[in-house]
């Protein structure tokens, strides 16, 4: 069975069926609690069925009047969530009755709907099968190889002969919870795709019915409706008239629009050609312009050469002052300190005869 920690051949194969069995044992219970959901789903629908059957015969043996008769109606169903939504559309009903009728009406969509549905037949749960039942061949596919790979032993040539049957017998593993788990998902999911459209189909046919056949009427929409019917039939014989005068004169018409055109075409020629000849005198006179403009940008041109060499002129002038200016500015103060100078020589002079006067006194 175990040698030296290899799977034998016959441990493979008991495990390749323990591991068949169990792949096979979930699908069976998952397949079982959603038959389970199906056949609650499928009373449910039953009862909406019954309930859309009973109100046609009903309302076709000439009971017009049926929302007296629904709205005291307990259990009309015979099913305990449809009954219970339903007795709640009915106290909400009731809490709009006035003495005069009816100030309003909810939807019976409104507590009938789809989430009934999905909820009875828990379609949470069943939309996950798929993936699961999937995910499960993939799993087996992975246990299969496992084993495959743990009876496989290469030691020598005769060795790996004898392991390759257990290889084999776990890709058998693989490959059966592989088709397994998609067959088995695609199916289901067909399955579940049918009874959930027939499900909401049978829903809608209960929903037509009872807005149609039941549901009451607001108090003074009656009225309403009459004034509108007579407001349509007004609005179609004003228009059928209309279209009656619009046929009888085609003719007519025609010939009132080719006038039309005509007339319009001649106002147009009439008006461009006054404002072509309009066009052409200001295009005239936009030439004399642009040819006067033309005789005083040359005596402009002119005038500014005139300027430009006068300036020029004065500024040649401004700096030979500015060079004169300079040499006279050095002249004099060469002179300035030839002065000085000067002043320095008499200065000593004085100051030496003085000195020599002072000492001839002395003697």
């Amino acid at each position: 069975m175990y040698i030296n920690g290899v799977f034998t051949d016959e441990m493979t194969s008991s495990a390749n069926l323990i591991i068949n069995v169990g792949f096979l044992a979930v699908i069976g219970i998952l397949f079982m609690i959603s038959t389970v959901s199906f056949i609650r789903l499928n009373r449910c629908t039953d009862s909406l069925v019954l309930m859309t059957d009973s109100i046609y015969k009903a309302y076709d043996a000439g009971n017009h009047r049926l929302w007296d008769e629904y709205s005291r109606k307990k259990n009309p169903f015979g099913d305990e969530i449809l009954d219970e939504a339903y007795s709640r559309y009915q106290k909400r009903m009731k809490s709009y009755q006035t003495k005069k009728g009816l100030s309003n009406v909810c939807d019976i969509e409104d507590y009938i709907n789809e989430d009934i549905l999905n909820r009875v037949g828990m379609f949470y749960y069943n939309s996950a099968i798929t993936g699961t039942l999937t995910g499960l061949g993939i799993l087996g596919t992975f246990i299969g190889l496992s084993l495959g790979l743990g009876a496989f032993n290469g030691d020598d040539i005769y060795t790996i002969t004898d392991n390759v049957g257990p290889l084999l017998g776990g890709m058998k593993v693989a490959f059966h919870t592989s088709v397994y788990g998609i067959f088995f998902s695609l199916i289901f999911a067909f399955v579940h795709r049918c009874i959930v459209a027939d499900s909401q189909e049978k829903l809608q046919e209960f929903l037509d019915c009872y807005r149609e056949c039941v549901e009451p009427v607001v108090a003074g929409n009656e009225e309403n409706i009459r004034t509108m019917l007579v407001y349509q039939a007004n609005m179609a014989n004003t228009l059928r008239h209309i279209s009656e005068i619009l046929t009888g004169n085609a003719l007519e018409q025609t010939r009132g629009v080719e006038q039309i055109v005509q007339s319009f075409t001649a106002q147009i020629e009439n008006a461009m050609a006054t404002d072509f000849a309009r066009l052409g005198r200001n295009l005239e006179k936009a030439c004399d312009a642009q040819a006067n403009y033309a005789e005083n940008y040359k005596s402009m041109e002119e005038t500014t050469k005139l300027l430009v060499r006068a300036s020029m002129t004065m500024q040649k002038s401004l700096e030979d002052t500015v060079e004169r200016q300079q040499i006279i500015a050095q002249e004099l103060e060469a002179q300035a300190k030839r002065i000085g100078e000067t002043c320095d020589t008499l200065d000593n002079e004085i100051s030496t005869q003085l000195y020599t006067l002072a000492q001839l006194k002395d003697f």
